[in-house]
């Protein structure tokens, strides 16, 4: 009867350690899940597709601004060659839930001088129901030494 109560523990405990384990592992996940987007978007950038960074900023096909400022970010940026990121600052640190922050890249066209954006993420979701990301805004070039600004 003990070597059976012990059994039922240690499988307890077994399956505790797996529920939590994958539950951590969508969490970790999330910031794979911003570079991977925010890639995706300096690479429209650099390729002059404006409407590919359009569309990969939630809201921005109906904001004129929004499309404004992602043209102007194509026209300024686009260039020749592979894009590499040099650091990229995540928006969030650890977090179960839902949050929202900027993101600071440092990245490279080629063999071009760094270039420095901004960009606002939106984490929603939690670890149960799963995490997605949400690219809400993109600034346009600052210097190498700047903060990100408070509004873009």
């Amino acid at each position: 009867m003990r070597r059976a109560y012990i059994l039922l523990i240690a499988g307890a405990v077994v399956v505790v350690f797996l529920l939590v384990s994958a539950l951590l592992a969508r969490v970790f996940s999330a910031d794979s899940a911003e570079r991977s987007a925010i890639t995706s978007l300096l690479d429209a950038e650099a390729k002059g597709d404006t409407g590919g960074v359009v569309s990969q900023i939630h809201g921005c096909s109906t904001s004129e601004s929004c499309r404004a400022r992602a043209a102007a970010n194509v026209k300024q940026l686009q260039r020749p060659g592979a894009v590499s990121i040099l650091q990229l600052q995540s928006s969030a640190g650890f977090s179960l839930g839902s949050t929202l922050g900027v993101a600071r890249v440092a990245w490279r066209i080629g063999s071009s001088l760094p270039i420095v954006q901004c960009v606002r993420v939106r984490r929603a979701g939690n670890a149960i129901s799963g995490l997605h990301v949400e690219l809400l805004e993109i600034s346009p070039r600052i210097t190498s030494d700047d903060p990100c600004p408070a509004r873009f």
